[in-house]
């Protein structure tokens, strides 16, 4: 069964001046990020705001990047949506078109207990073949709920295809937790430890970050994959200058921004949230291209 591994780009949504999905620009980005070695794609997370998306615009979103992946680089689409029904059929659609497999955020906003969270999970395994694997996706900050270790444990227990998780919250000790449940595949959100959390045994890493700026994370990997540590280490600390500098996506305007100053143009933000404005971009520019020089980065993508 295919899993996520290495530098996993959790991807934004492009739209047009109308504010469409930009289907022409997903397709560029989704090649862009493979042919910079990539290994898996993850759409419709929350990078690529899943909450403002429509129902079929989250399906046209998975279809244009497997269709341009094409192969090249896994996908795993993101299905999780606040009613479970929308979950359901985005995750059947997932399985429908190709998909290498799927992430699935816990309820979010209203509260789930942890009997609610393992019905909910087990329910939405049972609708794929169990060799198509899913992904729980655990960002309490954001949804409200959070995903215990056991109850983790005893789901992928029961179901053969939920096979990992992506933990998008800088706890350490419950990573570990998570990496002590057997045959249990671990990555985690927390860009700027990717080289730690490498060595604590994690399969890689589900960052906003090197969805704009891919080529220190698959340093960081290739030198780990080489046992070479200080190479590993040297990359590690570029990682953190553009993480720094992105504001490890703690608002998705400046990914857009940092996208469009390399060349690649994929719109503004989906209201309520709104763009960078023009003052902080130009901030942004100067600083991302003193960054790309002294890290031997090219500012074009």
């Amino acid at each position: 069964m295919k899993k996520l591994y290495g530098v996993t780009a959790a991807m934004v949504t492009p739209f047009t001046e109308n504010g469409k999905v930009d289907t022409r620009n997903l397709a560029i980005l989704t090649d862009k990020l493979v042919k910079k070695g990539i290994h898996c794609l993850y759409p419709c997370g929350t990078t690529g705001e899943m909450v403002h998306l429509t129902e079929d615009e989250r399906k046209e979103i998975a279809e244009t990047v497997v269709r341009a992946a094409d192969g090249r680089a896994r996908v795993f689409i993101h299905c999780g949506a606040m009613r479970q029904e929308e979950t359901e059929a985005l995750l059947d659609h997932a399985f429908s078109i190709g998909a290498d497999g799927a992430g699935i955020v816990t309820p979010m906003f209203l509260g789930a207990d942890d009997k609610e969270t393992a019905v909910y999970y087990k329910r939405l395994s049972s609708l794929v073949p169990s060799d198509f694997p899913i992904y729980f996706y655990n960002i309490p900050q954001c949804s409200g709920n959070d995903l215990k270790v056991t109850t983790a444990a005893e789901i992928a227990r029961d179901c053969n295809n939920v096979i990992g998780i992506k933990y998008s919250f800088p706890d350490m000790l419950r990573t570990l937790e998570y990496l002590h449940i057997p045959s249990f595949s671990v990555l985690h959100g927390c860009d700027k430890m990717f080289a730690e959390l490498l060595m604590m045994g994690c399969d890689g890493t589900v960052s906003g970050v090197a969805g704009v700026f891919p080529e220190p994370f698959t340093a960081v990997y290739d030198a780990f994959q080489g046992k070479d540590l200080d190479e590993m280490k040297k990359w590690q600390d570029i990682c953190v200058d553009f993480c720094d500098l992105l504001r490890c996506g703690s608002n998705m305007s400046w990914f857009k921004e940092a996208l469009r100053l390399r060349g690649l143009p994929v719109g503004g933000m989906r209201a309520p949230q709104l763009d960078l404005p023009e003052e902080e971009t130009k901030i942004l520019f100067h600083e991302l291209k003193a960054l790309c020089e002294k890290s031997g980065i090219p500012l074009e993508l």
